[in-house]
């Protein structure tokens, strides 16, 4: 019914014409960013280092009647991502939408440091910091002028302290300060979304029922949060309504990393 409902309300908030680039779009928020974005008319370029991933999301896109390819690409890799821009916006006449999802965030990257280790550390702060970097300036040639959105994802363990991982996600936001100032005279608005627990059928699966109680107590709101809850907010920072919000890290937690 909700997916009906957004395809039902896809002329009020059309995207066609637009193209949206999804960077890890293979599976989890950004195969659903893809999914919610063709359905509103975007032609949706996912983008994943398991390429086989990409197309199968693709894939489904299509089969419901949205345009999307999916391509295979390691975000830390510049020459890789500025090939697949440069293909995306030669396809489509430009890009009008980035969506910097790809990351690393498995429990694996959110022990000790001493006990991550250095070459750990380095490959978690290579992908979700350096590649926001890589694809951001890869994507800026063909979005210059546009009225373009970038939007990264952070995580509320950005706000908390603590992790390796939490830091790469408060550099995160402060790249989306960084590039709101850097891309604003061409058009370009640098958003991000700070997800908190959010219930996907993984996060159900993996997490302890103790540590999801754990969180759940920190919240302002006595409620599970939804993949569909990043899905709006992604969807807002992207639209004309939100013509005027550039630089902002938006925190969809429930009240659990609020703050000032």
């Amino acid at each position: 019914m909700a997916e009906q409902d957004r395809r039902q309300n896809a002329p009020e908030r059309g995207r066609s014409g637009t193209t949206a680039v999804v960077t890890g779009g293979g599976r989890g928020f950004g195969k659903a960013f893809g999914v919610a974005l063709a359905a509103e008319g975007a032609a949706v370029v996912l983008v994943d280092i398991d390429g086989s991933a990409a197309e199968e999301a693709a894939a489904e896109i299509r089969q419901s009647g949205g345009s999307a390819r999916g391509f295979a690409g390691d975000v830390t890799d510049e020459t890789a991502m500025a090939a697949i821009m440069a293909e995306a916006g030669e396809i489509h006449g430009g890009i009008d939408v980035l969506i910097n999802n790809a990351g690393l965030h498995s429990d694996e990257y959110s022990r000790p440091i001493r006990d991550m280790g250095l070459a750990k550390v380095r490959r978690l702060l290579d992908v979700n910091i350096v590649g926001v970097i890589a694809c951001t300036l890869a994507a800026h040639p063909h979005m210059a002028g546009r009225a373009g959105s970038i939007v990264n994802i952070a995580s509320a363990a950005a706000h908390l302290g603590g992790t390796a991982y939490g830091t790469s996600k408060l550099a995160v936001a402060g790249l989306t300060i960084t590039f709101a100032r850097e891309l604003g005279a061409d058009g370009i608005r640098v958003n991000a979304i700070s997800p908190g627990l959010i219930l996907t059928d993984t996060i159900r699966a993996e997490l302890p029922e103790a540590a999801k109680e754990r969180v759940k107590a920190m919240q302002y709101i006595d409620a599970d949060g939804a993949e569909a809850d990043i899905v709006e907010a992604m969807l807002y920072l992207t639209s004309d309504r939100a013509r005027f919000v550039t630089g902002e890290t938006l925190r969809v937690t429930g009240g659990m990393a609020a703050g000032v």
